[in-house]
């Protein structure tokens, strides 16, 4: 489990979140400088370098939006130029792709980000740019929020590229583009010109999500426990009900895959942030944002100490905490992870999700006066400050990767397999590169009380 160095501060981890700054600069350079994209999205390394894998164009956003984030981090206008015009020039079609659940990271990642640096005052922006920018989010919520399965009156979900059938854990943090979308006036149109509500479809989806994808200690099966994730919940159409909790990139339904852990962990806590600051004031029920808020701060509290309890003291997890051969490593819980061994692989991506998740939460109960506060806030500055140092940053400037040792798909084996290596390790993936910047903003903002906190939602007019 997590043990936390608790004399770790944001303001300790400064020199460590510049010197990844001066690595991350570097790396971005090389990928819009020497990357085919015409080969298709940056994903994943291969050898140091970067390549595609055509399942889904869920990173460009990531791409782009590193080099957002790189600007606003260092005042560097090159990397603002970088994410600019290639946010003109290659996002549209994911504005308005019908066929994918990950509005909220490739649109926000890119339009959003952009658009809360025009809020913040800290790039000059016309009128029209503005609008520009909050077209793209107002679309991309209304085409997200139209990938919509209803089961009952009380629920339904934004369906994952599997099909209408099929609840993805990680959709929780794509559901920030439609809460974006309704507090910038916006509605889905429906049939006979109904309007639909994006918030209403934003926590109903994570209302059923929370039903079936997050274990709540229920007695619901034999692997009940409490923070647990299924990464994928399978139902029938025909009837809406439930069958089974199902997996892509995990070991199986059954275990918890750590990155779907970490998405839950992270959409829990930002959604409770938009609750408090935006949908507080807002006229949706009053008693339906209180159910909304105490069920996610409930599931936000399990899903963090879940992580806390299945991770190693460092704070950086295995794959799946149902891998099958992690009984090989031993007492691996009360230990650092070691993602050189010969059984099965770390995920630092996971790690830099999680990290997020539990600073968010820490923070949230900090100003609620909640003695767990500490807990989770230390415990996500100690995985952060691990994940800014070898093993896990790459410094190399003949690795494009700026975080290592994550992993993408396991079981279909696409993440490479070194010589001399028994297991994948050594590279790097875009959304665990993005990440690990937006980690290192978010901190870098915490250790300054006098810059504004960041969040997703300071896209918006204050």
């Amino acid at each position: 489990m997590i043990i936390p160095d608790p004399s770790v501060t944001p303001e300790s981890l400064l020199p460590a979140i510049k010197r990844m700054w001066e690595s991350s600069a570097a790396k971005l350079e090389s990928l819009e400088n020497d990357y085919d994209k015409s080969q298709g999205t940056p994903v994943f390394t291969i050898g140091g370098r970067y390549t595609t894998r055509g399942w889904t164009e869920w990173t460009e956003g990531f791409v782009y939006g590193s080099s957002v984030l790189q600007y606003d981090a260092t005042d560097d206008d090159a990397f603002l130029k970088i994410g600019r015009e290639n946010t003109v020039d290659r996002m549209a079609t994911h504005v308005s792709h019908v066929g994918v659940h990950d509005h909220g990271f490739n649109n926000l990642s890119t339009y959003g980000n952009l658009l809360r640096l025009c809020r913040e005052n800290r790039i000059q922006a016309s009128d029209w740019e503005i609008r520009f920018y909050e077209l793209a989010l107002k679309t991309s919520a209304a085409v997200q929020a139209s990938r919509w399965t209803q089961l009952s009156p009380s629920e339904g979900y934004v369906y994952s590229f599997n099909g209408p059938h099929s609840l993805f854990i990680d959709t929780i943090r794509s559901c920030r583009i439609l809460m974006v979308g309704h507090a910038l006036g916006h509605v889905l149109m429906g049939e006979g010109d109904q309007p639909i509500s994006l918030a209403g479809r934003a926590l109903t989806h994570i209302r059923t999500t929370d039903k079936y994808n997050v274990y709540h200690g229920t007695g619901r099966d034999h692997y009940d426990v409490p923070g647990r994730t299924a990464h994928e919940a399978v139902f029938n159409l025909n009837d809406g009900s439930f069958r089974c909790p199902s997996s892509q990139q995990g070991f199986s339904g059954l275990t918890t895959w750590t990155r779907g852990l970490s998405w839950a962990m992270l959409g829990y806590a930002e959604q409770l942030e938009f609750v408090r600051d935006v949908l507080a004031s807002s006229n949706i029920d009053s008693s339906e944002l209180q159910n909304a808020e105490s069920m996610m701060l409930d599931s936000a509290r399990q899903t963090c100490d879940f992580y806390l309890n299945n991770t190693p003291t460092c704070g950086i997890p295995y794959w799946d905490t149902g891998a099958p051969q992690l009984h090989r490593l031993g007492d691996y819980l009360n230990q650092p992870a070691d993602p050189f061994n010969q059984w099965e692989p770390v995920d630092s991506s996971a790690a830099a999700i999680a990290a997020q998740g539990l600073l968010r939460l820490g923070d949230l109960l900090q100003k609620r006066g909640d003695h767990d506060a500490a807990k989770y806030r230390q415990a996500g500055l100690h995985v952060t400050a691990n994940l800014l140092q070898e093993p896990y940053l790459s410094t190399s400037n003949d690795h494009q990767g700026l975080l290592l040792h994550s992993i993408y798909h396991q079981p279909r084996g696409w993440d490479e397999v070194a010589e001399g290596q028994s297991i994948a390790n050594g590279q790097s993936c875009m959304w665990g590169d993005y990440h690990l910047r937006e980690l290192a903003l978010y901190v870098q903002r915490l250790a300054d009380d006098a810059v504004t906190n960041y969040t997703f939602y300071g896209c918006l007019p204050s």
